[in-house]
């Protein structure tokens, strides 16, 4: 009777691991647009979306969203709430020191927003005494930081609050992605009378060149298959074909240095 019971509890346990196995649970964040989003029906969409629908697909495994606040995604990773993270991560140095990354899938430079005519540039001294808008614990938010420091800074919790706040006139000049700033602000109603700062700027100097899917560490094997199936998307023009559903211009992460 223990025997089967035994048997029984080994048969479930083996059950259990190989749907796991067939079963990629993927964190994002549906809050950041047009990477992701939700609509009002509760669907998920967006370019990390898809990307992480294709990658599925060539892996042969079933995607399993799980939405999570941006904050908490390391943490929740590490917790193992879900294997992956697609949600527009920055490569650098200390996220690696917590989680590893796969190779880049997209790199897209960042800019300043504010009020048409406001600012002519972004230098310093040019920025002195006005209030930077931008996401907190991002590669950006360090970037003004360390560039910025006669600024004052107002961190919000999510990229399409840093837009939100510039146009409530809670700050003077805002710092995010020149995809989303552009997207999901100037080219809507509620950016009228606003404009990009300058040129674009490239923060890619403190990272290793992009955006990366975060994983956590010593899941080597899931880091190949996950390397592989994306070089394979990008080859096989299925990248091409889901990034021009939402962007005019190429995303395309600069060739990973040997």
């Amino acid at each position: 009777m223990r025997l089967k019971t035994a048997c029984s509890v080994i048969t479930l346990l083996l059950a259990a691991s190989v749907a796991h196995a067939d079963t990629l649970r993927i964190g994002v964040e549906g809050n950041y647009p047009p990477f992701s989003q939700v609509s009002a029906d509760g669907t998920l969409s967006g370019f990390d979306i898809e990307i992480a629908q294709a990658l599925c697909d060539e892996m042969k495994v079933t995607c399993e969203m799980v939405q999570q606040e941006w904050d908490g995604m390391i943490p929740a990773l590490n917790a193992k709430k879900f294997d992956i993270i697609v949600a527009s991560m920055t490569i650098t140095e200390k996220r690696k020191q917590v989680v590893d990354f796969s190779d880049p899938y997209y790199d897209v430079p960042s800019r300043f927003i504010a009020k048409e005519g406001a600012f002519t540039g972004y230098s310093p001294e040019d920025l002195k005494g006005k209030t930077i808008i931008v996401l907190r614990n991002s590669p950006r938010a360090d970037y003004v930081a360390a560039t910025y420091p006669d600024s004052e800074t107002l961190l919000v919790d999510k990229e399409t609050a840093v837009y939100l706040e510039l146009a409530a006139g809670r700050g003077d000049i805002a710092f995010g992605s020149s995809v989303v700033s552009s997207e999901s602000f100037l080219k809507q109603s509620e950016g009228k009378g606003f404009a990009q700062v300058g040129e674009a700027i490239s923060l890619t100097q403190s990272t290793d060149g992009g955006v990366g899917i975060a994983l956590r560490k010593g899941e080597d094997e899931l880091k190949s298959n996950i390397n592989t199936a994306l070089a394979e998307v990008m080859r096989n023009g299925t990248y091409k074909r889901l990034s021009a559903k939402y962007f005019d211009f190429d995303i395309m992460p600069k060739p990973v240095q040997p």
